[in-house]
């Protein structure tokens, strides 16, 4: 036997080894079988379990009904719109002394916001005064908040006094030193066949004449405001007060959660956020073109709250929602799909869906053509956290917000 015939005979004769996979073939057949008598099995019970389920889900009533509306590509986070992590250099003040206050003003030193307790509160120093109280108590929770009223806009007018805009009560001025409060505006009210629904932000006029303010739906209250981004309703209004005749009128209709609003230098027209539209809307409240309405900026790269006039001569705009490019944007990726959005709220609460909102702040100073300055992030609202409102004073930038339990100071000589 040569060598070739010797390996060749060792290969065949070789001990076999029994192991678990040499026996594998031997109930190769079964196996097969039995593995496939239980997918279908799981399969027809999942089936059985899910369809039950699904025809459920579609059998319920959605608390919305959408619109379709159509935002364009939201514009490349470069250039102007560049992230940083200018707004973590701001400062907290008051850190769980005042909750959600939303809009800011002064009064020399004095600062004077709104919080969610239904309470117009003083800062002076490193103390808190209440002013007054818009509604009555118990605060603090969803089913209160009609009741406990919730402060949003405010305004210094031109004799010392408080202008007011709350959600659920209507416009109110407020003597800072009293704290006497005078309703103007009632939301039981009918405007122009409606009753106001969601009293939001509003400006006042140099002469204090005029007050103009919005109300950002005549479906939705506050407590249900991502019901109307998702909505995407168009009846939100933009308003004027005369204070002298105490007549309300619609100045513009058919706005897309009308939102923050600041009367321009020359005061013919004010500019207005069109918050699901991610665009600023221009509308002229005196003269030949009084309730006509332009675009002054659009396609912004976040969902604009309030805006306020900078010292530049320009507008600062608070974000507290952004539309990521690169990345993904909910609300745009959503804005044609009306139907999704429906199976969305059948199955989850607006609490939920809010903890899948991510925590960008931005900030936009805006020339006053609309084009951008600068701007300042916090991109997971580490220290700047659902940014409502962005207040410049004696060169801090003081930002508001409609849920943190805190007040942001940011000095713009060091960004």
């Amino acid at each position: 036997m040569n060598e070739t015939d010797g390996l060749r005979f060792r290969r065949l004769n070789r001990p076999q080894i029994i192991t678990d996979e040499s026996q594998e073939p031997q109930h190769k057949g079964s196996s097969t079988y039995s593995g496939k008598v239980f997918r279908v099995t799981f399969l027809t019970l999942g089936s059985l379990l899910l369809f039950p389920l699904l025809g459920v889900i579609l059998l319920l009533e959605s608390p919305i009904h959408p619109d379709v509306v159509s935002l364009n590509e939201p514009p490349l986070m470069s250039d102007c719109f560049e992230p940083n992590f200018k707004l973590r250099q701001a400062e907290r003040l008051f850190e769980d002394q005042l909750l959600g206050p939303e809009s800011i003003a002064n009064v020399g030193d004095v600062i004077y916001t709104g919080t969610a307790d239904g309470k117009i509160v003083k800062i002076e120093g490193k103390h808190v005064h209440v002013v007054a109280r818009l509604g009555k108590p118990p605060c603090g929770s969803r089913e209160n908040e009609p009741t406990c009223g919730r402060p949003l806009g405010i305004r210094v007018g031109p004799n010392g006094t408080l202008f007011v805009a709350d959600a659920y009560l209507g416009l109110f001025e407020v003597n800072p030193v009293t704290g006497e409060v005078d309703n103007l505006v009632s939301t039981r009210q009918v405007v122009g066949g409606r009753r106001l629904s969601f009293v939001n932000d509003l400006d006042v006029t140099q002469d204090g004449r005029k007050v103009y303010f919005t109300d950002s739906s005549s479906r939705w209250q506050r407590r249900d405001y991502l019901y109307l981004i998702m909505e995407a309703t168009a009846d939100g209004r933009v308003l004027e007060y005369d204070t002298m005749t105490r007549e309300v009128s619609v100045l513009m209709d058919g706005l897309r959660f009308a939102n923050g609003i600041e009367l321009c230098p020359d005061e013919e027209s004010v500019m207005v956020a069109e918050t699901t539209m991610a665009r600023i809307r221009r509308v002229h409240v005196s003269g030949l073109n009084k309730g006509g309405m332009d675009t002054f900026v659009d396609n912004l790269p976040g969902f604009p709250d309030n805006i306020r006039r900078s010292s530049s001569g320009g507008y600062w705009v608070a974000m507290s929602a952004v539309r990521p490019n690169p990345g993904f944007s909910m609300v745009d990726f959503l804005s044609q799909k009306p139907w999704i959005k429906k199976l969305i709220f059948k199955v989850f609460s607006q609490d939920i869906l809010m903890k899948f909102v991510p925590r960008y702040s931005l900030v936009l100073e805006l020339w006053e053509n609309g084009s951008c300055k600068r701007s300042f992030h916090d991109p997971h609202g580490m220290v700047a956290a659902y940014v409502s409102e962005a207040h410049e004073h004696n060169g801090h930038l003081y930002l508001g917000s409609f849920r943190s339990p805190y007040l942001c100071k940011l000095d713009l000589s060091q960004v």
